[in-house]
Protein backbone atom coordinates (compact mmCIF):
# COMPACT_ATOMS: atom_id res chain seq x y z
CA UNK A 1 0.00 0.00 0.00
CA UNK A 2 1.27 3.30 -0.95
CA UNK A 3 1.44 6.65 1.30
CA UNK A 4 -0.97 8.13 -1.26
CA UNK A 5 -3.33 5.00 -0.77
CA UNK A 6 -3.28 5.32 3.24
CA UNK A 7 -4.22 9.34 3.04
CA UNK A 8 -7.17 10.70 2.31
CA UNK A 9 -9.18 14.10 2.80
CA UNK A 10 -11.95 14.27 5.07
CA UNK A 11 -14.35 17.68 5.50
CA UNK A 12 -16.67 17.87 8.83
CA UNK A 13 -17.68 20.59 11.20
CA UNK A 14 -15.82 21.23 13.91
CA UNK A 15 -17.03 23.68 16.59
CA UNK A 16 -19.56 25.17 13.98
CA UNK A 17 -16.94 25.83 10.89
CA UNK A 18 -16.46 23.29 8.36
CA UNK A 19 -12.60 21.43 8.78
CA UNK A 20 -11.36 19.79 5.71
CA UNK A 21 -8.32 17.70 6.70
CA UNK A 22 -5.51 15.58 5.20
CA UNK A 23 -5.82 12.38 7.26
CA UNK A 24 -3.92 9.09 7.57
CA UNK A 25 -6.45 6.40 7.73
CA UNK A 26 -4.92 4.83 10.59
CA UNK A 27 -5.21 8.26 12.59
CA UNK A 28 -7.46 8.59 15.71
CA UNK A 29 -9.96 11.15 15.61
CA UNK A 30 -8.37 12.55 18.67
CA UNK A 31 -5.55 12.45 17.57
CA UNK A 32 -6.65 14.52 14.59
CA UNK A 33 -8.69 16.88 16.80
CA UNK A 34 -5.79 17.48 18.82
CA UNK A 35 -3.09 17.73 16.63
CA UNK A 36 -3.82 18.69 13.83
CA UNK A 37 -6.58 20.83 14.81
CA UNK A 38 -5.75 22.25 17.77
CA UNK A 39 -8.11 21.03 20.19
CA UNK A 40 -6.49 21.06 23.17
CA UNK A 41 -9.38 19.49 25.47
CA UNK A 42 -9.16 16.58 23.70
CA UNK A 43 -6.76 14.65 25.96
CA UNK A 44 -6.15 11.03 24.76
CA UNK A 45 -5.81 9.08 28.16
CA UNK A 46 -5.77 5.35 27.46
CA UNK A 47 -6.13 5.41 24.07
CA UNK A 48 -8.57 2.73 24.60
CA UNK A 49 -12.00 3.84 25.37
CA UNK A 50 -11.63 3.39 28.70
CA UNK A 51 -11.29 6.40 30.72
CA UNK A 52 -13.02 9.45 28.94
CA UNK A 53 -10.63 12.05 28.93
CA UNK A 54 -11.33 12.17 24.76
CA UNK A 55 -14.93 12.95 25.14
CA UNK A 56 -16.42 14.60 22.37
CA UNK A 57 -19.98 15.20 20.92
CA UNK A 58 -20.03 13.50 17.47
CA UNK A 59 -23.22 14.18 15.77
CA UNK A 60 -24.74 15.54 19.05
CA UNK A 61 -23.97 12.29 20.75
CA UNK A 62 -21.26 11.47 23.10
CA UNK A 63 -18.40 9.53 21.61
CA UNK A 64 -14.47 8.39 23.09
CA UNK A 65 -12.59 10.26 20.18
CA UNK A 66 -9.75 7.86 20.82
CA UNK A 67 -11.77 4.93 19.49
CA UNK A 68 -13.08 6.19 16.09
CA UNK A 69 -10.63 6.86 13.14
CA UNK A 70 -10.38 10.67 12.08
CA UNK A 71 -11.88 9.56 8.52
CA UNK A 72 -15.51 7.84 10.04
CA UNK A 73 -15.76 11.68 11.16
CA UNK A 74 -16.35 12.81 7.56
CA UNK A 75 -19.54 14.83 6.90
CA UNK A 76 -19.85 14.84 10.61
CA UNK A 77 -20.84 17.59 13.47
CA UNK A 78 -18.12 17.32 15.92
CA UNK A 79 -18.52 19.85 19.26
CA UNK A 80 -15.28 19.61 21.61
CA UNK A 81 -15.04 21.79 24.89
CA UNK A 82 -13.33 24.62 23.37
CA UNK A 83 -17.10 25.57 22.35
CA UNK A 84 -20.06 23.92 24.42
CA UNK A 85 -23.03 25.31 25.17
CA UNK A 86 -23.69 29.25 25.23
CA UNK A 87 -20.73 31.55 27.20
CA UNK A 88 -23.70 31.99 29.92
CA UNK A 89 -24.12 28.05 30.10
CA UNK A 90 -20.30 27.14 30.28
CA UNK A 91 -19.64 29.95 33.06
CA UNK A 92 -22.64 28.29 35.34
CA UNK A 93 -21.39 24.93 35.11
CA UNK A 94 -17.51 25.95 36.07
CA UNK A 95 -19.35 27.51 38.74
CA UNK A 96 -21.04 25.11 39.83
CA UNK A 97 -17.75 22.79 39.36
CA UNK A 98 -16.13 25.13 41.85
CA UNK A 99 -18.80 25.26 44.22
CA UNK A 100 -18.78 21.81 44.87
CA UNK A 101 -15.09 21.43 44.52
CA UNK A 102 -15.66 19.51 41.19
CA UNK A 103 -12.55 20.12 39.83
CA UNK A 104 -9.25 18.54 40.72
CA UNK A 105 -6.32 18.22 38.74
CA UNK A 106 -8.02 19.15 35.12
CA UNK A 107 -7.06 16.44 33.71
CA UNK A 108 -10.74 14.40 32.97
CA UNK A 109 -12.29 18.19 33.02
CA UNK A 110 -12.90 18.55 29.58
CA UNK A 111 -14.52 15.35 29.20
CA UNK A 112 -16.76 15.85 32.39
CA UNK A 113 -17.58 19.68 30.60
CA UNK A 114 -18.62 17.36 27.64
CA UNK A 115 -20.98 15.06 29.21
CA UNK A 116 -22.21 18.07 31.30
CA UNK A 117 -22.91 19.90 28.13
CA UNK A 118 -25.05 17.17 26.91
CA UNK A 119 -27.41 15.83 30.18
CA UNK A 120 -28.31 20.27 30.32
CA UNK A 121 -29.36 19.89 27.04
CA UNK A 122 -31.37 16.55 27.22
CA UNK A 123 -32.36 17.70 30.56
CA UNK A 124 -31.86 14.32 31.95
CA UNK A 125 -33.00 13.52 35.13
CA UNK A 126 -30.19 12.52 37.80
CA UNK A 127 -30.13 8.82 37.87
CA UNK A 128 -29.71 9.39 33.95
CA UNK A 129 -26.81 12.12 34.07
CA UNK A 130 -25.42 9.87 36.72
CA UNK A 131 -25.19 6.79 35.01
CA UNK A 132 -23.95 9.17 31.63
CA UNK A 133 -21.29 10.60 34.35
CA UNK A 134 -19.73 7.45 35.54
CA UNK A 135 -18.57 6.82 32.11
CA UNK A 136 -15.70 9.35 32.68
CA UNK A 137 -12.74 8.36 35.08
CA UNK A 138 -11.57 10.79 37.56
CA UNK A 139 -9.14 9.97 40.12
CA UNK A 140 -9.32 12.77 42.02
CA UNK A 141 -12.55 13.52 43.04
CA UNK A 142 -14.49 10.37 43.75
CA UNK A 143 -17.48 11.66 41.20
CA UNK A 144 -19.68 12.94 44.26
CA UNK A 145 -18.45 16.41 43.93
CA UNK A 146 -19.07 16.03 40.14
CA UNK A 147 -23.07 14.60 40.30
CA UNK A 148 -23.45 17.25 43.41
CA UNK A 149 -22.43 19.92 40.82
CA UNK A 150 -24.61 18.42 38.04
CA UNK A 151 -27.68 18.15 40.39
CA UNK A 152 -27.43 21.82 41.51
CA UNK A 153 -27.45 22.76 37.73
CA UNK A 154 -29.93 20.34 36.61
CA UNK A 155 -32.64 21.37 40.06
CA UNK A 156 -31.68 25.01 38.76
CA UNK A 157 -32.50 24.59 35.29
CA UNK A 158 -36.26 26.21 35.49
CA UNK A 159 -36.36 29.34 33.68
CA UNK A 160 -32.67 30.26 33.83
CA UNK A 161 -31.52 27.52 31.99
CA UNK A 162 -34.14 27.46 29.03
CA UNK A 163 -33.39 31.25 28.58
CA UNK A 164 -29.30 30.06 27.49
CA UNK A 165 -30.58 27.16 25.21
Amino acid sequence: MTTEQMSGHISFKLNGREQIVSVDTRTSLADELREQCGMASVRVGCAQGECGTCTILLDGMPIRACLLLAVQADGAHVQTAEALSSPDMLARIKRAFKKHKALQCGYCTPGFLVLVDYILRRALPLDEARHVLSSNLCRCTGYEPIVSAVADLLSSRGDELGELQ
